[in-house]
């Protein structure tokens, strides 16, 4: 009998639900006489919102916790962007509060550079030769969940926004054994990006990862900050193996990584809920770096490639199928080798297209 998982599909906003429905194509066709997976979709953050007057219901909170994985699309837009429902400040994002229910404080975001595509990156030829690339960013702390937010607006003074950034040494502690453990698996070379420099927030977490590292000698830890990090990423993205950063620095350094593998519709992710040990599974959130892209909504052009290699993280990590996520990966490289490209990398496929193309790689 094969193994049945459960599999929440979120599309979300934008062009989310288009790349998640790409997505599962890919899902229906990787499976083997081993494994089956039971998909059920569901809605999340504005779309939800239209329909329910909430960012994510109870119902799709209570799947989400029992299922094996959850695969989001994209969410968020300006129609959304104002709305502030009472409570924590995830509540004003459905995504933010899928993270902290589930617990899902440990995002990795692999780029690596397909030599195919060296044309399309701002890079001078060579450089990102053999670039590979995994940006560890924390997903549920820092700035973007701080309790201490908001705006005052007193007629009586300049008006005044602050978002108070915290981190816990448990925090930074689970998030940095998870950074050396990954090392390990990769070419053992470990960044850590902060601004202690300057931010107390960051003192701390220099020091708690400097103390995390005496448990990984085979590991070379190297501090930097963020913005000289941001630099190096730029002028030498070879040098680079593990990065690991805090909510904020972690969301820009990984945007910055896409210019790798030639745009954010590349990038997939998965946000998890502890290290991806080789001998067990983890449940987590799997999903494409990309925003909802609003204004191509719609039309069927938005690149799938980054929701499709989240399936296959989610089959590795999430299914423990590390043979199909393989296989995954390999199709979508051969797919663009042999030419297939969306518009974002100047072809011009359909979403659908695409899929087809990366499917077809799949079969054969």
């Amino acid at each position: 009998m094969p193994e049945t998982l459960d599999l929440l599909a979120l599309g979300g906003d934008g062009i989310g639900p288009e790349v998640t429905g790409c997505a599962l194509k890919v899902v229906e066709k990787a499976c083997d006489s081993d494994t089956r997976v039971d998909i059920t979709e569901d809605l999340l953050h504005g779309a939800c919102y239209d329909e329910a007057g909430t960012f994510l219901k109870e119902t799709t909170l209570d799947h989400a916790r029992r299922a094996d994985a959850v695969l989001v699309g994209a969410t968020g837009g300006p129609r959304w962007d104002h709305i502030r429902p009472a409570g924590e400040a995830a509540m004003s994002d459905g995504l933010m509060q899928l993270r902290m229910e589930l617990d899902t404080f440990a995002g990795l975001r692999p780029a690596r550079a397909i030599a195919c595509l060296e044309p399309l990156t701002p890079y001078r030829p060579g450089l990102t030769d053999g670039a590979d690339v995994l940006v560890l960013r924390e997903m549920t702390g820092g700035n973007f969940f701080s309790a201490e937010r908001g705006v005052d607006r007193s007629p009586q003074a300049p008006r005044r926004g602050y978002d108070l950034g915290v981190y816990d040494e448990h925090q930074v502690a689970r998030f940095a054994h998870v950074g050396f453990r990954l090392a390990e698996r990769r070419r053992r070379h470990l960044v850590s990006a902060d601004k202690s420099n300057v931010m107390e927030m960051h003192v701390l977490w220099r020091e708690v990862v400097s103390e995390v590292a005496l448990d990984y000698p085979g590991v070379t830890l190297e501090h930097l900050y963020a913005d000289n990090a941001s630099y190096q990423l730029a002028r030498d993205p070879g040098r680079f193996d593990v990065i690991m950063a805090d909510n904020l620095f972690g969301d820009m350094l990984s945007d910055q990584a896409g210019v790798i593998v030639a745009g954010l519709g590349m990038l997939p992710s998965a946000c998890l809920t502890g290290f991806p040990d080789d001998a067990t599974r983890v449940r987590g959130i799997f999903e494409p770096v990309h925003g909802s892209a609003p204004d191509i909504a719609g039309e069927g052009i938005a690149n799938p490639v980054g929701a499709i290699l989240s399936v296959a993280m989610m089959f590795d990590y999430a299914f423990g199928r590390a043979d199909i996520a393989r296989a995954v990966e390999g199709a979508v490289t051969t797919a663009l080798e042999a030419g297939a490209r969306t518009r974002d990398l100047g072809g011009r496929l359909s979403s659908a297209a695409m899929t087809d193309a990366i499917i077809a790689e799949l079969e054969a």
